[in-house]
């Protein structure tokens, strides 16, 4: 791909065989097609990196990079956002839960300048929500409640998967979960930089355990974990003045001195 993509779509990608020629499939036909695909198979071992050999995962949009050993989808992502060459971002799991005709939801704040992170939020509205797990709700509600107390935001979902960003945001800031705790990470060092967030209603079509579900109740206290770890010392070192990614000083402070979001 020679010119440089509207979007980079990152797709991490575990044991997902029953879904992830879907998935490209969806992205690939989807309303975005200035894009590429960065797949993420992070040491699946049921197949899924035999089909990323064929299928959709052979459009020229398509790149494919293979973990030897499951890392984790943060460490999936990480590796994801250091291959992407968009002017924006997205994260977009490989399980379907997530539907990629949400994409012009998500650019348009980013590509009408009005901000440089776009938050998709499963609780604000939108299309069409399969009606699952009520605990696994109200755990999403009361971490995104924990996280918005220490951060300052006002997120109704922190822990979505659908995060878009401006390509210059992932470059300012330095992640370093590896598991389900890379969302509020994330949030954290967003909410450091003093970004403009928005926040769009999207549908969601969740699934369940026996369909390959894989966050779970250790997760959920690993996220409250992070969110101490990294949310306090964001807001004690949130900017004065807020970052904006066409400023001459990109990665700076109002003093010259690069800004530590780590």
């Amino acid at each position: 791909m020679s010119e440089r993509p509207t979007l980079t779509v990152v797709m991490p990608a575990y044991n997902e065989r029953a879904t992830i020629h879907d998935a490209l499939r969806r992205v690939l036909d989807g309303p975005v097609q200035s894009l590429e695909i960065v797949v993420v198979d992070d040491g699946s071992t049921d197949g899924t990196r035999e089909l990323l050999t064929r299928g959709p995962a052979l459009d020229a949009r398509v790149r494919v990079i293979l973990h030897d050993v499951n890392r984790g989808k943060g460490a999936a992502l990480r590796t994801g956002f250091g291959e992407a060459r968009g002017r924006f971002v997205v994260v977009q799991d490989a399980d379907l839960e997530y539907d990629p005709s949400d994409y012009e939801l998500l650019l348009e704040p980013l590509e009408a300048g009005q901000a440089d992170v776009v938050y998709g939020s499963r609780f604000a509205g939108g299309g069409a929500h399969r009606v699952l797990y009520f605990w696994h709700s109200v755990g999403n509600k009361m971490l995104t409640t924990v996280s918005n107390m220490v951060t300052d935001l006002n997120l109704t979902d922190m822990e979505t998967c659908y995060k878009a960003f401006r390509r210059e945001v992932l470059d300012e800031i330095d992640l370093q979960e590896d598991r389900f705790g890379i969302e509020p990470e994330m949030t954290a060092k967003v909410a450091q930089l003093g970004v403009r967030v928005y926040e769009v209603p999207i549908s969601y079509h969740g699934r369940t355990y026996a369909e390959g579900k894989k966050i779970g109740l250790k997760d959920a206290f690993r996220a409250f974990y992070c969110i101490m770890r990294y949310g306090v010392p964001a807001r004690i070192a949130r900017r004065d003045v807020p970052w904006r990614p066409d400023d001459a000083s990109i990665g700076s402070s109002a003093d010259g001195s690069r800004v530590d979001v780590s």
